[in-house]
């Protein structure tokens, strides 16, 4: 089952039949050598920030970020869409069905993805991220140090590798040391930790915390990835038109419900990403604790903590999972493969090129031998968790992580699950309206899916 965008490209691609293939000429002529400009579509200046500090061909950027100039001459241009409200997807959709008569230098070279929605991009059919080996690269020995679940993740139902990243998201929970001094008696991490490694310990842990004035955490939202990230089986299986919901997601919406209803959670926040939500991560609120991986604490948490450094901590999460992840990818009919491959083997392969993005950037990274020296090395401690080193608690996670069953519906499915029964939970709708509402939306979002099947 393929989205329409993918069987236009498809189209566009037989009809041009130059669409495939690294280094196809384009309709301008321009001869098969490498091209003068590398075109990296992104939804944020993230990607950029960790070129420019650790890509060693890189020569300036332009005032306003939109073109970085390599050593040879060679212009990086950045094309920036945000993410919100699938405006990113679009754009780059546009440019993949026009990749084929593209301008060489107007082709599309690098582009992301997101773990929610990679799988629309590494599909084999569509074809529009280009296999690593036609790069030159062989992800059995140059990406050999990488956690293997990202490795799954960027690859096609057959196995091919179409795509790298330097980022590994395992998630822990993040805790407030004051809050666990005022009702444990400690904020040890080892010590919170007995009382957050599984679900039943933590439901006994939130009772101790309710009784003292405080909410575990600010949402039913903040759980769902821990649940999401475990699930057996795929959203939508290859081939089929049907969403099977998965028996951890009802275990959410069932453990939500219990949970906010028990006051564990503070029933004014209503999902992530809303004011609400940001002010439960300052020092006036309540809250515990949050359910972060890496760039969690770091783009969102930190930004809103309005009080003192050293005011939170980390350790074991109830259940091991994943966060995110961005993934970069050759485009199909890149006129810059030499470049291109360069750029992919020192941001997502190079182990003293990554530690440096982790101890700059406070991120994750995706070499294993990399993140195990840098668990054990004091120069990594965050000012931030008050000196602790959190890649101590991350390396662990990393470990063993098994990455769920990925489709091209994952993104429409874990949003939309989660705003039917937000409904359910503010008492708006009953629980079997918001199974009718969940089916409606994701029909509408993907109008070939043709039946939900609930566990």
């Amino acid at each position: 089952m393929k989205r329409k965008w993918i069987a236009m490209l498809l189209a566009v691609a037989v009809a041009a039949g130059t669409l495939t293939g690294c280094g196809s000429s384009s309709s301008d002529g321009a001869s098969a050598g490498e091209g003068k400009v590398i075109n990296i579509y992104v939804w944020n200046n993230e990607f950029r920030e960790r070129v420019e500090a650790i890509y060693p061909e890189v020569e300036k950027t332009s005032d306003d970020g939109t073109v970085t100039t390599l050593k040879d001459g060679t212009e990086i241009h950045w094309i920036v869409n945000p993410n919100q409200d699938g405006v990113y997807q679009q754009k780059l959709d546009e440019a993949l069905l026009k990749q084929a008569d593209a301008p060489a230098d107007e082709k599309v070279d690098i582009f992301l993805s997101e773990t929610d929605y990679v799988n629309k991009y590494t599909d084999a059919e569509a074809d529009v991220a280009m296999p690593l080996t036609d790069l030159g690269i062989d992800p059995a020995t140059d990406l050999a140090d990488q956690y293997d679940f990202t490795k799954t993740t960027a690859s096609d139902v057959n196995g091919v590798q179409r795509g790298s990243t330097w980022q590994c998201c395992p998630g822990l929970l993040v805790y407030r040391r004051d809050i666990a001094k005022d009702v444990f008696g400690t904020d040890d991490p080892e010590v919170i930790a007995e009382k957050t490694k599984d679900w039943a310990t933590l439901k006994a842990t939130a009772e101790e915390l309710k009784a003292k004035g405080y909410y575990t955490f600010a949402s039913y939202a903040d759980t769902f990835r821990l649940y999401g990230n475990n699930i057996a089986e795929s959203w939508v299986a290859s081939g089929e038109t049907s969403v099977k919901v998965d028996p951890m997601v009802t275990n959410w919406i069932n453990d939500s419900k219990e949970w906010l209803d028990a006051g564990y959670l503070n029933k004014t926040v209503k999902g992530q990403w809303n004011d609400d939500w940001n002010k439960a991560m300052g020092s006036q609120s309540k809250v515990f604790a949050f359910l972060f991986p890496a760039w969690g604490i770091d783009f969102t948490l930190k930004p809103n903590w309005d009080g003192e450094a050293g005011a939170w901590a980390v350790t074991t999460p109830p259940q091991e999972y994943n966060w995110g992840g961005s993934y970069v990818h050759a485009c199909t009919g890149t006129d810059n493969p030499e470049h291109v491959k360069d750029i992919i083997l020192a941001m997502t392969a190079n182990k003293d090129n990554l530690l440096k993005i982790s101890k700059e950037y406070a991120d994750f990274t995706n070499t294993k031998s990399g993140m195990q020296q840098a668990a054990s090395d004091e120069n990594f401690s965050s000012d931030f968790l008050g000196g602790q080193n959190p890649f101590s608690y991350f390396a662990p996670v990393a470990e063993n992580i098994k990455i769920a069953p990925l489709s091209s519906y994952d993104q429409g499915c874990v949003e939309l699950i989660q705003n039917a029964f937000s409904d359910y939970y503010q008492g708006k709708v009953d629980y079997d309206k918001a199974k009718v509402n969940f089916e409606t939306a994701i029909k509408e979002r993907y109008p070939d899916v043709t039946e939900v099947v609930w566990p």
